[in-house]
């Protein structure tokens, strides 16, 4: 195995899945066309592109046309918080989130504070788990929204979504959560959470980068972020990614197929009950609520990088909080938020794992990072 790759940074990214490459090579080359064109390879591009909504909106139980098309994660949930601002903008100006929400989020909502919106940010526990209480003491009359995501990118806590969307229905506030993790991982159904907005990507799930959605409810207003040729209904311009598109619908009908996540899940745990052996490692997150191939850990006098540059010596791949904030020297937001001290934060190890890892891999991971611990620990190079 040491000279084998061992990728187990599936949050991060993920392989493209042989389903989502054979679906989207023909966009790339013979029906290239654009979905706007009116002549044959036009049409099949957008009759793809009109399947593929099809396919995601019966996966999370929305309607075709509360389906829109975006380049990410990223820019559905911009798309999603100030869209969700503009429509409410005469009721008020007071927003709900939490603490560990995405940097795509949370970096929204304080631009938002500058423009004079409220925002009240829920703390959480050591399992990265809000109150129920308390959000429902937040709200006032003058809340328009409540973001909370479903599962949480660094320590796989996945929150109370139905309940959520409860609670703003009752209070009649809307509701966005950020399910780019969850979405192809657990069921995901808006219906079930009373989602007005909610965001997926398909790079997490087995698709190309670069595409991703928006699901927003029928009814709702419509703001658009991006101004152009009036693509997606009106709502995002811009000529449609149809590759990234048609990639996206075939990852996550291969994903559901394989819910619920046994296998992964059984890995997950032999991870979490390995590495606990080692001395002074605490895994971080919900122990039971949390998605079934992420485990994050942090370990007692041990540096992050240090640790992913150890691992990468022997082929593992990992990360050290998320992704998106790799280039940081700053400890993770979300590692602090649920109450772990500065140096401690500094140090965390997030191996997540899809139905590709092998049992043998997880021995691997299991033989090496105890040694490059216990290494890191008395000063030597693993």
């Amino acid at each position: 195995m040491k000279n084998k790759l061992v990728y187990a940074d599936n949050a991060a990214t993920t392989k493209l899945s042989k389903a989502a490459l054979d679906t989207m090579m023909p966009y790339l080359t013979d029906r290239f066309g654009n979905p706007s064109s009116l002549y044959s390879i036009g049409r099949d591009a957008k009759n793809a592109v009109e399947n593929a909504r099809n396919k995601l909106a019966s996966a999370i139980g929305a309607l075709p046309n509360e389906i829109y098309f975006t380049s990410g994660g990223t820019e559905s949930n911009n798309w999603a918080l100030k869209s969700a601002v503009e429509s409410s903008k005469t009721k008020g100006k007071h927003i709900i989130s939490s603490k560990i929400e995405h940097p795509s989020v949370l970096n929204i909502l304080k631009d938002l504070e500058k423009s004079g919106y409220e925002i009240t940010f829920l703390g959480v526990d050591e399992r990265g788990q809000i109150s129920l209480d308390e959000l429902n003491g937040a709200i006032r009359s003058e809340t328009i929204l409540i973001s909370l995501m479903t599962a949480n990118n660094e320590i796989g806590t996945v929150l109370p979504v139905n309940e959520i969307g409860k609670i703003a229905k009752e209070n009649n506030v809307l509701f966005h959560t950020d399910a780019v993790q969850a979405v192809g991982k657990i069921p995901v159904n808006v219906k079930e959470m009373n989602a007005d907005l909610l965001s997926f990507s398909a790079h997490k799930l087995g698709g190309a980068k670069g595409a991703g959605g928006l699901f927003i409810k029928k009814g709702l207003r419509l703001f658009p972020l991006l101004h152009g040729g009036k693509q997606e209904r009106g709502g995002r311009s811009g000529t449609e990614n149809v590759a990234g598109i048609v990639s996206l619908a075939a990852a996550l009908e291969e994903a559901l197929s394989h819910l619920p996540l046994i296998k992964v899940s059984k890995m997950r745990d032999r991870l979490i009950e390995g590495l606990l052996k080692i001395p002074r490692s605490h895994l971080t997150g919900d122990p039971i609520n949390r998605l079934p191939g992420l485990a994050s850990f942090v370990f007692d006098g041990i540096e992050g990088e240090a640790l992913l540059l150890s691992l990468d010596q022997y082929g593992i791949c990992a990360s050290s909080g998320s992704a998106c904030s790799s280039g940081s020297l700053d400890p993770s937001h979300v590692l602090l938020s649920i109450g772990l001290p500065y140096e401690l934060a500094h140090g965390s190890l997030r191996l997540s794992l899809n139905s590709d890892n092998t049992d043998e891999e997880m021995d691997y991971i299991l033989e090496k990072i105890p040694e490059i611990v216990a290494k890191l620990r008395e000063g030597e190079n693993p």
